[in-house]
């Protein structure tokens, strides 16, 4: 998760975006899928990609609609973050502030998925063991 300062366009936010996804992921994009904010992207020039977006028609491989439809898994994500880790408004000053509120955000959403996950082996193991324990979803 990255807080990039302003108000800034979507497809304008690539060129500062993509070059730390690839380190991130440590492999060269080859396509991107997004929402119709990026038909207007500024992707530097030696990025040799292509960008689709959510109700595109033309050159669209069927691999490729299937790939937008797992892109709309992404919203319900965004949707809890705003809701349950306080994304909806922030309480921290100026763009460091903005940075600190993403970020302590993502990590609270990922610390809550890894509580769950040892929830959930915490009760497969204590089965296996012969005991019970009744799993109550967070």
């Amino acid at each position: 998760m990255k807080a990039l300062p302003g108000n800034p366009y979507d497809g304008h936010t690539l060129k500062a975006v993509i070059p730390e996804m690839e380190a991130l992921i440590g492999n060269i994009i080859e396509r991107l899928l997004g929402d119709k904010g990026y038909c207007g992207h500024n992707a530097p020039p030696e990025y040799k990609f292509r960008v689709f977006t959510s109700g595109q028609k033309r050159r669209v491989t069927p691999k490729i609609k299937r790939e937008l439809r797992r892109r709309s898994a992404i919203e319900p994500v965004i949707g809890h973050l705003k809701s349950e880790h306080r994304m909806g408004r922030n309480y921290l000053w100026h763009r460091a502030g903005d940075a600190t509120n993403a970020v302590l955000a993502a990590a609270g959403y990922n610390f809550r998925r890894l509580l769950r996950w040892l929830s959930l082996l915490l009760c497969q193991i204590l089965a296996q063991l012969g005991l019970q324990m009744r799993f109550i979803p967070a």
